[in-house]
């Protein structure tokens, strides 16, 4: 942060009062004192030889004058920053930050992820959890997986897996009268909802799937809402009723037999979007940062072939 840049004390004191126009509002975002605010101010003034707040009655206002330097201030902070980020990424790492949603880090990501640290064992490794794209010229940030369309400049990106979504549950909750032969029989459990939008698009929920379904008057019933689909499986797991499921993130699970499918009939996402992985075009090929990459396509790559072979057999004993 430019904060932690030597020389922008001034620039800071600047950039908060004018923003603020009070001195003790300032002073408690940069944890100082007021007198040292209005103290900084004075003497920024006094090096200037121009006035930059009118002071009266209380109250703050920026002259003619001060409106320039707080443009200025603006510009020069963001130019550090920007700058304070890309001369981080250009050292050589020897940890990596790397952003996820909740989604994909609890039920892909983290189970993988010991396969990385042995392989690259002298590396720390930090998981934030986000939906939104960081700024990486700001945020200690390092690479991304999002759920996106991947586009954005000077970003490169690299596709994860699509998305394949189709009903999941744990198995002890169809035995007996509970057993799923059609959607009528589905409907008789409880349905897990995921209710999700954002960039444009919205996440496919149960009236999506009972659309394709052939199911045209669907009502849904007083249920178990989740805004995040590993909530969502865990609710699936924890036996709660039938939950819509992400083919890339139940794999482990239904590898495992931990849930299973009642119904095979599987809808996408939405269009163009998928998890993807972005870096910085700048600091792509940075062994770590690059070596971290090729593992997790590999890893998808890896998960995308035992899903395959999943359904596969699904359908051979189905059949």
């Amino acid at each position: 942060m430019a904060r932690h840049i030597p020389g922008t004390r001034s620039l800071l004191v600047l950039d908060a009062a004018a923003r603020h126009l009070n001195f003790t509002q300032a002073a408690h975002e940069l944890q100082v004192t007021p007198a040292a605010v209005s103290h900084q101010i004075k003497e920024f003034e006094d090096q200037l030889g121009v006035e930059l707040f009118v002071r009266a009655n209380r109250s703050l206002k920026l002259t003619g004058a001060g409106e320039i330097f707080f443009d200025a201030a603006r510009t020069a902070l963001e130019g550090l920053r920007q700058a304070a980020g890309r001369a981080r990424r250009l050292q050589a790492p020897t940890r990596l930050r790397v952003s996820a949603p909740t989604s994909i880090a609890a039920k892909w990501l983290l189970p993988r992820l010991r396969n990385f640290t042995n392989l690259q064992p002298q590396f720390d490794v930090r998981i934030s959890i986000s939906c939104d794209q960081p700024n990486f010229d700001h945020d200690d940030t390092d690479l991304a997986i999002l759920f996106c369309d991947g586009q954005g400049s000077e970003l490169t990106s690299d596709r994860l897996f699509d998305h394949a979504i189709f009903p999941v549950c744990n198995p002890i909750i169809l035995h007996g009268s509970g057993a799923v032969h059609d959607v009528d029989d589905l409907l008789r459990h409880t349905l897990i909802h995921v209710s999700w939008s954002g960039q444009g698009v919205t996440w496919p929920d149960w009236a999506m799937w009972m659309e394709a379904a052939g199911v045209g008057d669907f009502k849904a019933k007083p249920g178990l809402y989740f805004e995040n689909t590993a909530l969502a499986i865990q609710a699936a797991l924890e036996g709660h009723g039938i939950a819509l499921g992400d083919l890339s993130l139940v794999a482990d699970d239904l590898d495992a037999g931990r849930l299973v499918r009642p119904l095979p009939l599987t809808i996408a996402g939405p269009p163009n979007f998928a998890y993807f992985i972005l870096t910085p075009t700048d600091t792509a090929a940075d062994p770590l940062i690059a070596s971290f990459r090729e593992w997790l396509l590999a890893e998808a790559k890896t998960t995308q072939s035992k899903s395959a072979q999943l359904l596969l057999a699904e359908e051979r004993y189905s059949s």
